[in-house]
């Protein structure tokens, strides 16, 4: 199952995001439907038995496609950053998938890693 989401800051599209999820998972659950979920997919996923043991990243930058600039409000082709995350249980059981396209104005990106 996928939902789609559009981040605004102050009224202004600054992110899109698509994140996928296991039928078996999401099927049945405030995931599976459209609008905000209370406390956040995260904390609903948590309550599944779904905690996030591993993240695995990777980011670009690019030129917005046609549709992303439209939907972002940005002239063609201006930057964005790509950011896609796959969470992974502790057995490495892949549970949520997530594309984010950010427009790079105003965005920092911190992690801090922790070896086990």
């Amino acid at each position: 199952m996928v939902r789609r989401r559009t981040m605004l800051l102050e009224d202004r599209p600054v992110e899109l995001t698509d994140s996928w999820y296991p039928t078996d998972i999401a099927a049945g659950t405030a995931l599976a439907e459209a609008g905000k979920i209370k406390g956040g997919a995260v904390t609903l996923l948590a309550d599944l038995g779904y905690a996030v043991y591993e993240a695995r990243e990777e980011i670009e930058v690019r030129g917005a496609t046609s549709q992303e600039a439209a939907e972002l409000r940005l002239p063609a082709g201006a930057p964005v950053i790509i950011l896609r995350r796959t969470s992974l249980t502790a057995d490495e059981k892949p549970f949520e998938a997530s594309v984010m396209v950010m427009v790079p104005e105003g965005r920092r990106l911190r992690y801090r890693l922790i070896a086990g």
